[in-house]
């Protein structure tokens, strides 16, 4: 099977040979076509198969092959990225593949000035790719115009979700025709993405070109168990033993983010943080160095990592397991990337365990916790019982898509004066 074989242009085919793509991946041989015959799709696939390119190039041939020489430029495709690393990524997909072609593509999101985006919409585009709240911004100011799109495209659908994005995009909706092409692309699909894909969708297509929600074979998992407080101690060992040089490390908060770049950092490790609440600017520099190698370890949130394409990236440590087992298959991805291979490495405490039992469920798997010579966990160890309790998978999800638990809703009772 070959790019040509499945109906391009040959503008685009001889542009993705220069770029060194010789056969499609599964998830690109089974929605190109799809894609081109103007179907809705629910397309499910491993991070780092091709995703982007499943859609960009059948929507870049649709875009050259009804052009009209005197046509004045309207945004006719909008694809939707949960952060604005996603939005770079996929912007910048789409002008390599439209090297050579009439097509203009323009990224807006939030973090940087609206103004410079602006001037680029202001010189007219077929493409533009925005994170929602941006987007939603320039809508409300009417300072765009989407009534021409024809094909809205919803990447990474689930972290939308999660990241209590649906009523921003159900706002975006609006302004959108009722007679268009709409695609969900995502590494991960759970019941909520299906309910929205009932609202959205006109019968779909489903491809799934592995079964659902797996990880990456080309990945080994290994997962140590060990003490909280030893974690950081640990991480620092096994980076600087092994002497790794581009290891990608994941917490679930922007403050553990930045105290565990700082005690990397105290052992010798340069190490960086990347999360929501730093400028783009700083976002933008951090990233550079570590892919320049001048940083050697970067931690980061699961929010700011979506998106994240580093070649080579052969290390994923999670120092945190993350709350929803959904993140779990989007962390590890981010290395075994097209066909390399890969290894990720989850620290896991004994009040983590409940956790790791939620990512065993999803994925099909079942983990054998190794202990590291000289970090073996305290089995004497009393957990402090008397800490919050760490919220459930469910109730972080329910928090994220903006419900509240009937229990949480009721009235406290009050006890009468006395």
């Amino acid at each position: 099977m070959s790019f040509t074989s499945l109906g391009l242009l040959k503008e685009i085919t001889d542009v993705i040979h220069e770029l060194g793509y010789v056969t499609p991946t599964p998830i690109q041989e089974a929605a190109i076509p799809a894609v081109l015959d103007k179907k809705d799709l629910m397309a499910g696939a491993q991070t780092g198969t091709g995703k982007t390119a499943a859609f960009a190039l059948p929507l870049l041939h649709r875009i050259v092959q009804n052009q009209q020489s005197n046509e004045t430029r309207h945004i006719k495709v909008l694809v939707l990225t949960p952060t604005r690393e996603l939005a770079q990524q996929v912007h910048s997909s789409f002008i390599r593949y439209s090297q050579g072609l009439a097509v203009n593509s323009v990224v807006v999101y939030g973090g940087a000035s609206i103004n410079v985006q602006l001037d680029a919409l202001k010189q007219g585009c077929e493409i533009l790719v925005a994170t929602p709240g941006r987007l939603l911004e320039l809508v409300m100011k009417n300072l765009i115009d989407l009534s021409k799109v024809e094909t809205l495209v919803l990447d990474e659908a689930d972290r939308m979700l999660d990241m209590g994005f649906i009523i921003d995009i159900q706002r975006i909706l609006k302004k959108l025709p009722y007679k268009r092409q709409t695609l969900f692309f995502s590494a991960t699909f759970n019941d909520e993405i299906f309910a929205l894909s009932k609202t959205l969708l006109k019968d779909p297509k489903l491809i799934e070109v592995n079964n659902r929600n797996t990880t990456a074979a080309e990945v080994e998992q290994l997962i140590y168990a060990v003490d909280k407080d030893r974690k950081s101690a640990l991480l620092s060992y096994l980076i600087g033993s092994k002497n790794w040089k581009q290891v990608l490390i994941f917490t679930r908060t922007k403050q553990g983010a930045d105290e565990l770049a700082k005690e990397m950092g105290k052992d010798g490790i340069a190490t960086q943080s990347i999360h929501g609440d730093k400028s783009q600017g700083a976002r933008d520099r951090v990233l550079t160095d570590f892919k320049a190698g001048k940083v050697r370890a970067l931690v980061a949130t699961d929010v700011a990592a979506r998106g994240l394409d580093i070649e080579q990236l052969q290390y994923v440590i999670n120092h945190e397991l993350p709350y929803n087992a959904e993140d779990y298959i989007h962390r590890i991805g981010r290395t075994g990337r097209a066909g390399a291979t890969g290894l990720a490495i989850s620290l896991v405490s004994e009040k983590e365990r409940y956790l790791l039992t939620d990512i065993e469920k999803l994925v099909g798997e079942n983990f054998v916790p190794q202990w590291l010579p000289g970090f073996e966990p305290d089995l004497n160890k009393v957990e402090n019982t008397n800490k919050k309790r760490e919220p459930s998978r469910k109730e972080l999800r329910a928090k994220a898509l903006g419900h509240h638990s009937s229990k949480s809703s009721k009235p406290k009772r009050r006890h009468p004066a006395r």
